[in-house]
């Protein structure tokens, strides 16, 4: 039988929401790992609106839950309904809407406070020892709800261009947690806490090293079920 695989979204668009592209590739990945995957996104309303083709806000006012179900077919939970008595694991995929939404993480960086329902699901999975799988900028939740962990976003120097947020790893340092420097095609497995993470678009990378990377966070999440 499959593994039983919560999803959690953040809205839908890079600059608002959850990473299109790692959430499309966490569920193929899963799909193709027999995974029985359920979605959700807390019922909030998003930190803001970005217009994706100028890259800026508007004055428009959207919901997490509402904008995620696009990503869900609308087949898609309120968050506050995820029992993690139900599930084998939890995922997280990246975006700014993970920063914005689920956490303050684009405005206070490391001293960011993180959505409650979000807290209660990754400290629910974590008792249970279940793993959580976490990608992008996603593993900052991990560095704030659970200290000392280990986790990756990458590289903590911007080499050859393609790591231009590199100073989240300096942040995470700074809150305590390991970081552990990854390629994009790889994942970092924290054995101890159960936490799979990978660096996806913090690198400049082509989708296809993207896609491979979040396969490998997926495989170690599901082995680890």
């Amino acid at each position: 039988m499959g593994k039983r695989v919560a999803l959690v979204l953040a809205g839908c668009g890079v600059f608002d929401g959850s990473e299109i592209h790692e959430a499309s590739a966490a569920l193929v990945h899963l799909s193709r790992g027999g995974a029985e995957v359920k979605i959700f996104a807390p019922n909030i309303e998003q930190r803001d609106v970005v217009n994706h083709l100028k890259g800026s806000p508007t004055e428009e006012k959207r919901n997490v839950l509402v904008e995620s179900a696009r990503l869900a077919r609308g087949n898609i939970q309120d968050l506050a309904e995820l029992k993690a008595s139900e599930f084998d694991a939890v995922i997280f995929p990246g975006g700014f809407g993970v920063a914005k939404n689920l956490c303050s993480w684009a405005v206070d960086g490391k001293n960011c406070t993180v959505n409650e329902q979000v807290n209660s699901t990754l400290q629910a999975f974590h008792s249970a020892k279940k793993p959580i799988g976490l990608c992008c900028i996603s593993p900052v939740l991990a560095a704030k709800v659970f200290p000392g962990c280990e986790v990756t976003v990458g590289q903590d120097k911007n080499v050859d261009g393609r790591f231009p947020d590199a100073e989240t790893a300096s942040a995470i340092a700074e809150l305590g947690c390991k970081h552990i420097c990854k390629n994009v095609n790889e994942s970092h497995v924290d054995k101890a806490n159960k936490i799979v993470t990978t660096c996806a678009f913090m690198c400049k990378a082509p989708l296809h090293e993207i896609f491979d990377g979040i396969g490998t966070m997926v495989q170690e999440v599901l082995k680890l079920a």
